[in-house]
């Protein structure tokens, strides 16, 4: 049985050190440019999107990927990129119940922050709890349909408890996102050779 190492390992830091980076430029803003911003942020992430699905070259599908992650890590609130920097530090602490603490925090305050339920989720991973983080996983799916990150997660918790057919199509819908990452395609080669392997 796996134990998440395709993503549990590296997702947590790289939405975590993004996030510490936003803190620095992050600005209170007023009201009235509140939703200007967001949707310039909205049309930055679905141009990257699109382009992330064309790319058939890994090392710059991998370049794309990460911008992505940088869009999403600034949740365009002082206050809660703080809250994201404190958990990042604390994980690095291993003070795992502040980071829960200060991530609960961060979603309480902005509920639709999606990158800080997934941290959430990949904490849960680490201490084992797959009722939990699938729930967060679920979470952050129904507001961003296109977090690869997550489905990857999905993908490994439903390999890891039996669940291959659902974990193949936790697979193909991340490699219709990001069609380029190598290590998601072999995921899914594997996956599908041990499906075909137990009806034949």
């Amino acid at each position: 049985m796996r134990r998440f190492h395709f993503y549990s390992l590296f997702v947590l830091p790289a939405v975590f050190v993004t996030a510490l980076g936003s803190v620095s430029f992050a600005q209170d803003v007023a009201p009235a440019t509140v939703a200007p911003q967001q949707d310039s942020v909205s049309q930055t992430v679905d141009s990257l999107f699109d382009g992330l699905k064309k790319e058939r070259n890994a090392d710059k599908g991998k370049s794309i990927a990460m911008q992505i992650v940088g869009e999403w890590a600034d949740s365009e609130s002082p206050t809660v990129n703080l809250l994201t920097q404190w958990a990042a530090e604390a994980v690095e602490d291993k003070r795992k119940s502040a980071a829960y603490d200060f991530l609960d925090q961060a979603i309480l305050l902005e509920p639709e922050y999606f990158e800080a339920i997934f941290a959430r989720a990949q904490l849960h991973l680490a201490d084992g709890d797959t009722k939990k983080a699938m729930a967060d996983i679920n979470r952050v799916l129904s507001d961003e349909p296109r977090h690869f990150l997550a489905l990857a997660s999905m993908a490994e918790i439903l390999e890891a408890s039996g669940r291959d057919e659902l974990a193949i199509k936790a697979w193909e819908r991340y490699l219709d996102i990001y069609p380029s990452n190598r290590e998601a395609q072999k995921e899914l080669q594997d996956l599908s050779e041990k499906l075909a392997g137990q009806r034949s």
